[in-house]
Formats: C-alpha cells, sequence, structure tokens
C-alpha cells in the first residue's frame, strides 16, 4: 500500500474517532450546566476546554454556548468536532482508491450536513449537534467494518482510531483525576464514555472512583476501554508488520512502546489504580504521543531524495519516487 493511502486512513480513524468522542464528552457535560443550576458555568467549561486542549479564552466568562461554539463549530483552532469531520473528509478524498463508496458517501454527507445540524443546534439546543455527529459516526464505524477489506488498509484505520481512543479516554479521566472518590462527578466519565450502562450491569449498580477507573482504564470486554484499544492497537500493528519474525524482543519502536504501556495496566496490583492515578494518565498520554510519532516515521515517511548522474551531460538530475510499505 502507498505511504499516503495508509496515512490517510490512519487519520480518517483518528479523526472520526476524535470527532465521536468530543461529542460524547460535551453533550454530557452541556447536559450537565444545563441541569444543575449550581455548577459554576465558568470554571466546568474552561476544565472541559482544558482537558480537550483546547486554549480557552481570556477576559471572557464562559456559558453553555460560547463552549459549544469553541469545541464544536469554531474553524480557528483545528480541533473542534467539525474541523475533525472535515480533515477526515479530505483524507477520505485523497484515498478514494482504498475506500468503499460508502465510506466516501458517509463522510461527504455527514460534512455537507454540518451547516444544517448547526443551525438545527441553535434553534432547538447543542444536543441535536452532538446526536447528529455521534450517529454519523456510528454510522461511518458501521459502513467500514462491513465493507471495507481486512487487509493493511483497514488495519492503519482501526490503528489510527485505537490510538485517539486511548487519548480521549485518557483525556476524560484526567478533567476527574483530582477528584473525590465519592464525587457524583465520575458519572459524567461513564456517560460521557458510554460506558454508564454497561458499567451499571457489570458491577450491579454499585458506583465509586475506583471501580469507575478501573472499568475505563483495564476492563478487557468494553471496545471503548483503554486497555481494549492497547490490545486492538497492538494487534494491528503486529500484522502490519510481515517482516520474517525478530527472535528477541519488538522489532518497532511503536510496538515496544505500546507493549510497555499495555503490560504496566495489565499486571497492576489490586486496589492500587486511584494511587498516582494523575501520573499513570500523564505516561499513557505521552505513550499515545510516542506511538503516533513512531507509526508515522516507520510507514509514512517521504521517501528520500535520489540523485542520479546524467552521464550525457555530467550533472546530477533529482527524481523521487513514493515507496510502498
Amino acid at each position: 500500500m502507498l505511504a499516503r493511502n495508509a496515512e490517510s486512513l490512519y487519520w480518517i480513524g483518528r479523526y472520526v474517532e476524535r470527532a465521536d468522542d468530543t461529542a460524547r464528552i460535551l453533550d454530557v457535560a452541556v447536559h450537565q450546566l444545563l441541569e444543575d443550576a449550581t455548577v459554576d458555568a465558568d470554571r466546568t467549561s474552561r476544565v472541559l476546554l482544558e482537558v480537550l486542549g483546547i486554549e480557552p479564552p481570556g477576559g471572557l466568562r464562559l456559558d453553555v454556548w460560547s463552549v459549544t461554539d469553541l469545541v464544536a463549530f469554531s474553524h480557528e483552532h483545528g480541533v473542534s468536532i467539525s474541523e475533525s469531520i472535515a480533515k477526515a473528509r479530505e483524507n477520505a478524498r485523497g484515498a478514494r482508491e482504498v475506500t468503499s463508496s460508502e465510506m466516501w458517501e458517509c463522510l461527504n454527507t455527514t460534512y455537507n450536513g454540518l451547516a444544517a445540524a448547526e443551525q438545527a443546534a441553535r434553534g432547538l439546543g447543542p444536543h441535536e449537534f452532538f446526536a447528529y455527529v455521534k450517529d454519523r459516526a456510528a454510522m461511518f464505524t458501521g459502513l467500514t467494518d462491513s465493507t471495507l477489506s481486512r487487509d493493511d488498509g483497514y488495519r492503519f484505520l482501526l490503528l489510527g482510531r485505537s490510538i485517539e481512543r486511548i487519548d480521549m479516554m485518557v483525556r476524560l479521566l484526567l478533567s476527574r483525576a483530582g477528584d473525590r472518590t465519592s464525587s457524583p462527578a465520575w458519572v459524567t466519565v461513564l456517560r460521557s464514555a458510554g460506558a454508564h450502562d454497561t458499567y451499571l450491569r457489570t458491577h450491579r449498580g454499585a458506583l465509586d472512583a475506583a471501580r469507575v477507573a478501573e472499568f475505563i482504564l483495564l476492563d478487557r470486554l468494553f471496545p471503548r476501554s483503554v486497555f481494549h484499544a492497547l490490545l486492538v492497537a497492538e494487534a494491528c500493528l503486529t500484522e502490519l508488520d510481515q517482516r520474517p519474525g525478530s527472535r528477541v524482543g519488538a522489532r518497532h519502536e511503536a510496538q515496544r512502546v505500546l507493549g510497555r504501556a499495555r503490560s504496566e495496566l495489565e499486571f497492576l496490583p489490586p486496589g492500587v489504580l486511584l494511587e498516582n492515578l494523575q501520573t499513570r494518565l500523564l505516561a499513557l498520554q505521552k505513550a499515545c504521543r510516542e506511538v503516533g510519532e513512531a507509526v508515522s516515521r516507520q510507514y509514512f515517511h517521504a521517501a528520500p531524495w535520489v540523485a542520479w548522474t546524467d552521464v550525457r551531460r555530467g550533472t546530477d538530475v533529482t527524481v523521487t519516487v513514493e515507496g510502498e510499505l
């Protein structure tokens, strides 16, 4: 597969997952602001922006609509929901030969429907926009799983989705890492991750911070947990590496970083997860950055310039050829 196609699929997976997770997080936060008059809207909004890596505007008191404009509709900082969908569509446009027609039509229709969804949200409330994004992301995921061959292209898309999911779940937990273990805000974490109903069925309704953090980080069966996403990303990297096996250790930096992060979670002693939780989460976030950089170096690097000598003129002629994975 051409490196440019692999990179496009990888970033399609990341951008669609980013739009989906951001819509989930913002939907829950907005509901909390609208339903509970005792919540400090400015403080809650600034915490949300910090979690999502968006610089809050200075000298402006934030509320439901200002934070929605920044996170959902803005085109200024490049990480809003609308921008993520636009970037996913742009990558899909450049990789039409390795995506299905249904996938392209889904992303194109989603992008073209953003203006109408924003208008509906301004008339009926922000939930309309978030529901639209979540539904379209779910449709894209379903079309990907049902129409894309399980080849390297699918693995790159799934790898991007998994790495972005790890990062977003870590950001979500970081927003509550300093809260009391009995704080009702931990329910917000479950709802934002789409895990509330599954968690209640798993733990018979018992709710405390240790179990919530354990479920989001360590659950082996919940598909949005950090541990499950780490396993999926590791499997993708293993399948992408088709060269003869090495007899000693992992062969590539991305595999080493993922394996180390997964092992540190998998072999934690019982009952110590909340100890230094913020440190563990920051380490996971750093691992995500390192994996992204390692994957880019390994698979998406530009082909080196090759100088050929023109024997007729005695001069160098520089050409470049795009490499394949």
